[in-house]
């Protein structure tokens, strides 16, 4: 040990925290605390909110399976329906005029709606863009019997008769509108850099258009056009007032064909409990469908989404 004395040397006074620095430290903690609870407070809403929109399509999902699953069988999609109060019988005639009205509102809505849409997305200051953006939001939130009445009014009673071919206009008048908003927003994804590139190359912006933008965006119209398929599939009301129905198989166009939801509604308020069960399986059969092209669009496109991707 040496001779030398050790000299104890008193830490600074400010190395020492402050009042205010412990003040600044506990409020911190405070607000990081309040912050975790609100988020985890608002990210279990959005989990509750999620389950609740999920719960009604389980419930309707296990309903049908419970109600309709007994009566799909080979009969139902192979057979006509059978007269009034007999048992058996299928849905041939419903499952051939949706399939049939269903593809012609699709050869004649989709190119329209493609189009119009994007018209929509080059043109957005245009005041012609501007008027028919509005009327498309103004047809989308129109009720379905109201564009049923309208297509009675234009094309059955001038003809005299009911048929396929005015509930086919129908579907597709419906179908135009949702197309194209659906069209606009996808086609507004596309980068600007893709426009202006082919532009610079000496591309007309018609040219653009159609072999640029619509092809980059063609996934997503893809996707959106059979979401709108779906969705017209289940329409019931304007087939009611053009196309009306028919017990047995019609492929002429241009007579009264049936459809699911025209055949459901029917069994739907009969009498006869064999039609009622038919009517559940019709609906379990159609729902099962409107599930299949939603999946199809989704596995159809998937990893082609990403417009702005590499």
């Amino acid at each position: 040990m040496s001779g030398r004395a050790e000299v104890m040397v008193a830490p600074p006074e400010n190395s020492r925290p402050s009042q205010r620095q412990r003040s600044t430290a506990t409020r911190t903690a405070k607000t990081l605390r309040r912050r975790r609870l609100v988020n985890s407070f608002m990210v279990g809403v959005l989990v509750l909110s999620a389950v609740l929109a999920t719960v009604p399509l389980v419930f309707i999902l296990l309903y049908l399976l419970k109600a309709g699953l007994s009566s799909v069988n080979l009969a139902f999609f192979i057979k006509t329906p059978k007269p009034p109060g007999e048992v058996g019988g299928g849905m041939y005639n419903a499952i051939v005029g949706t399939l049939m009205m269903v593809g012609m509102a699709s050869v004649l809505g989709m190119p329209v709606g493609i189009g119009a849409g994007l018209y929509l997305s080059e043109r957005k200051g245009a005041k012609l863009a501007n008027v028919v953006r509005f009327l498309a939001d103004v047809l989308n939130g129109l009720p379905s019997i109201v564009m049923g009445i309208f297509a009675w009014q234009l094309l059955v009673k001038p003809i005299g008769h009911f048929s396929a071919l005015a509930g086919a206009a129908a579907l597709a008048a419906m179908m135009i509108p949702m197309v194209t908003r659906t069209t606009e927003e996808m086609v507004s994804l596309v980068p600007t850099s893709l426009r202006e590139a082919a532009l610079a190359l000496g591309y007309s912006r018609a040219r653009t258009a159609l072999t640029v933008v619509l092809r980059t965006a063609t996934a997503g119209i893809v996707t959106g056009a059979l979401v709108v398929v779906a969705r017209i599939a289940g329409e019931t009301a304007p087939l009611l007032f053009t196309a009306l129905g028919n017990q047995f198989t019609s492929y002429n166009v241009s007579q009264p064909m049936s459809a699911m939801p025209l055949q459901i509604y029917i069994y739907a308020q009969s009498p006869y409990d064999d039609w009622i069960k038919q009517a559940w399986a019709g609906s379990l059969v159609l729902i099962t469908l409107v599930l299949l092209i939603s999946l199809a669009a989704r596995f159809a496109t998937r990893g082609r989404f990403d417009l702005g991707g590499d």
